[in-house]
């Protein structure tokens, strides 16, 4: 059943619309427009009815305080107003609102505009679902891309943007960085994670591949990967800036190497300095790292590398996470060994 948030400060009316939608609609009711604004962080509707005319907060700035918020601003709102002229309209529909209804409001009508734009609101979506589907799978394929230079084709990416969703959920259970990772945060992140490495295509060859320790100077090179990333990264986000993940994407990019302790490249961030997804990035890349086959190497069994990340606790890594880490490490080694297994059987049929 669709939410429908009925905002507005004559009580009387409110109760009306109120009992008018409630055969139809979970229907909550705010007499204002600040109360509107928390009962929508609280629950979010599918669509807001709002009082131009009210007290304090009228519909006007509630609106603009809505589209501001990137977790509620896409919500439909329909103004309702007892003063229906040009001007007003005309305000109203430069504003974001996405229609008009006057008041005093007849049912049949309120029902018809509701229905059309809950229908309008759910094509856009599911069109904006296949656009960021289309879109992730093509950044995907050109991080895998990336991936293969340095001869580690065994799924990588797939399998550190699981392990970053996992990690975030993990925190978001534990009541951990509320005021920064929310649900929609999570999910601009695990869409941001396989850009992790995308400096790694200025490395030269020489570098990426050599099979021996790297000496200063080829470590120096290396380790400039961090910031070209966010360099290419940062030109991708100004061309497209409606493209929000991209910011994760950057931040990722340039501080996956970072260590709670200041040690690490490329700018010896410390502690909560760190972008918190770089935190949570540096954690599952590392994982992944130690677990994972090398062309040099077999991967560590999970124990040895369990060890080494809750070892890294406060120096190495924020100790917040590896709490989390700690909580589902499980989950991540069955993840390593079923998305490694299909990773092998991929790379013989190829």
């Amino acid at each position: 059943m669709n939410k429908i948030l009925v905002v507005d400060d004559n009580l009387p009316t409110l109760k009306q619309i109120g009992v008018q939608l409630s055969e139809n609609y979970d229907v909550s009711l705010a007499k204002s427009g600040a109360l509107a604004l928390h009962i929508c962080m609280q629950e979010k509707p599918d669509l807001i009815l709002l009082d131009i005319e009210m007290p304090g907060m009228d519909g006007f700035e509630t609106l603009k305080r809505l589209r501001l918020n990137r977790y509620l601003g896409s919500i439909p709102v329909i103004f309702l107003t007892g003063n229906h002229n040009t001007e007003t309209e005309v305000r109203g529909l430069q504003s974001g609102a996405r229609d008009f209804i006057a008041k005093p409001v007849e049912k049949n009508i309120l029902i018809h505009r509701i229905e059309l734009h809950l229908r309008f609101s759910s094509y856009q979506a599911r069109l904006e679902s296949q656009v960021v589907k289309l879109s992730d799978s093509v950044a995907l394929s050109f991080a895998e891309l990336i991936e293969c230079r340095d001869e580690n084709t065994g799924g990588h990416v797939a399998r550190t943007s699981t392990y970053v969703g996992i990690l975030g959920r993990k925190l978001i259970d534990m009541g951990l960085f509320s005021d920064e990772l929310t649900l929609t945060d999570l999910n601009m992140m695990v869409r941001a994670a396989p850009f992790h490495d995308i400096g790694k295509i200025a490395v030269s060859d020489r570098v990426l591949l050599k099979p021996d320790s790297l000496d200063d100077d080829e470590f120096i090179a290396m380790k400039r990967h961090t910031v070209i990333g966010e360099e290419i990264l940062e030109n991708m986000l100004a061309r497209t800036p409606t493209q929000h993940y991209l910011h994760y994407a950057k931040q990722i990019a340039g501080s996956h190497h970072e260590r709670f302790d200041g040690k690490g490249y490329p700018r010896g961030l410390k502690g909560d300095t760190i972008p918190l997804c770089g935190r949570i990035m540096a954690v599952a890349d590392v994982y992944d790292a130690l677990v994972a086959d090398r062309v040099y190497r077999r991967g560590m069994k999970h124990i040895e590398a369990y060890g080494i990340i809750t070892g890294g606790r406060d120096t190495m890594f924020d100790g917040r996470i590896v709490d989390a880490f700690e909580a589902i490490h499980e989950e991540l080694a069955e993840i390593a060994r079923n998305l490694a297994y299909s990773a092998r059987e991929l790379n013989r049929s190829a």
